[in-house]
């Protein structure tokens, strides 16, 4: 699946399935120092992930129900200029929710590694939407604002669903 900056508030029927399966997003990136915004993201609060820079650095996001919350961050920020940023989700499997291993790269560098203990296994979200270059509904965890608008230029963002 390829987006682009400024497709937003799709429903969760008309976008990627990433529940119970291995996943990745990739997005080609320029951005300035100390960029910051949303990538991409789906859900909110209550429930859902997102994949953006905070002050340059990377971060991809996890909130299972607002009862665990996951963050995988590259700890340096991103140099000025065109980048790709790529997450990628290796699911346990087993049982629907099962965690995984989250490994974000930095123009094909890996740049950090954790654990999801639990996904969400069934719906990400009633009222909340997909969305790129910004969100558009509430947060996914109380680090950002909304719309929390990404400062630099989002290229395009593909969503890779593995099994």
């Amino acid at each position: 699946f390829t987006f682009y900056e400024g497709q937003s508030r799709i429903p969760e029927g008309a976008s990627p399935d990433i529940k119970n399966k291995s996943w990745s997003i990739t997005a080609d990136v320029d951005v300035k120092a100390d960029t910051t915004g949303m990538i991409i993201t789906q859900g909110g609060l209550f429930s859902g992930w997102a994949l953006y820079l905070d002050k340059g650095k990377p971060v991809f996001h996890y909130n299972f129900v607002d009862v665990a919350h996951y963050d995988v961050a590259g700890k340096d920020a991103l140099a000025p200029g065109k980048h790709t940023i790529k997450m990628d989700f290796a699911y346990d499997g087993g049982n629907p929710g099962s965690g995984g291993m989250t490994t974000i790269f930095v123009d094909n560098a890996q740049v950090s590694q954790g654990g999801i203990d639990k996904t969400i296994p069934i719906r990400v979200s009633a009222d909340e939407t997909f969305d790129v270059g910004e969100d558009s509904g509430t947060p996914v965890n109380r680090d950002y604002d909304v719309p929390f608008a990404f400062t630099g230029e989002i290229q395009k963002v593909v969503v890779e669903i593995k099994s």
